[in-house]
């Protein structure tokens, strides 16, 4: 995978980067350009949207964090690509107000929808920035990943709180206001006007591993990458992803 600086940031980013990957290229066999549109929604400092113009790409990173937009543009930069990529301050729920409607070959809202008040607008939002045969990837945080994560450590009662509370949360102490289900996210994609081409689960194992394994055991890391690559897609592992990615695709 591109942009790897640090060997465990693949755990993270590489199920989702190779999908993410394969669904531009059919974006620009489909466009007949080899430079897409791109628009990374919650971008940050441009975990994907670096890789993205690295492959020829223009990427709009609309982030709310003036910070997280100043290490973009510098990351940007030394990745080369600092004409193809552009940071501006903004959120999903008020896009065009600083976007254009329509404008986008791909959308990708990754680890936002669990921070807005109203999910279903930010997914609308999401497909209306998208030109026809367009693709959305939406990645949110899974309920079941942290349900077994709590259980795991112990702490039975906020594993079963999580299950029964509506939001997915575990506690007063919860960093996370909102977890989705695969049915959940799949059912705001196609709500929202898309198709679902694809559902994976993300970090399945890795957040359970203990990180001295993965760092000094032998051949461990590119073994569990392997792994996590072969159950993304099987349904019975996506009800204890840590996250759950979803692609959305226009239909002419």
């Amino acid at each position: 995978m591109s942009d790897q600086l640090r060997p465990r940031a693949s755990l993270r980013t590489a199920v989702v980067w190779e999908v993410l990957k394969d669904a531009l290229d059919r974006q620009v066999k489909a466009a007949g350009r080899d430079a897409l549109d791109v628009l990374d929604t919650g971008g940050g400092t441009g975990n994907f949207a670096v890789p993205a113009a690295r492959l020829g790409h223009r990427v709009t990173v609309v982030d709310p964090s003036p910070n997280a937009l100043f290490a973009l543009e510098r990351r940007a930069a030394e990745a080369g690509v600092a004409d193809r990529v552009r940071g501006v301050q903004g959120d999903i729920l008020g896009l065009f107000d600083v976007v254009e409607r329509g404008g986008f070959d791909a959308v990708l809202c990754h680890g936002v929808l669990e921070y807005v008040d109203e999910p279903a607008e930010g997914v609308r939002n999401a497909v209306a920035a998208l030109r026809p045969s367009g693709a959305l990837s939406l990645l949110a945080a899974g309920l079941g990943g942290a349900v077994l994560a709590r259980a795991l450590a112990g702490h039975f009662t906020e594993a079963r709180h999580a299950l029964a509370d509506p939001a997915g949360r575990w506690g007063e102490g919860d960093p996370v206001p909102r977890r989705f289900t695969a049915e959940q996210l799949s059912d705001l994609v196609s709500g929202a006007g898309l198709e679902v081409g694809a559902v994976h689960g993300v970090r399945v194992f890795a957040d359970l591993v203990p990180g001295v394994l993965v760092d000094t055991e032998p051949g461990a890391m590119d073994a569990l990458l392997k792994l996590e690559a072969a159950v993304a897609e099987l349904p019975a592992f996506h009800s204890v992803a840590t996250q759950l990615h979803v692609l959305g695709e226009k239909r002419p």
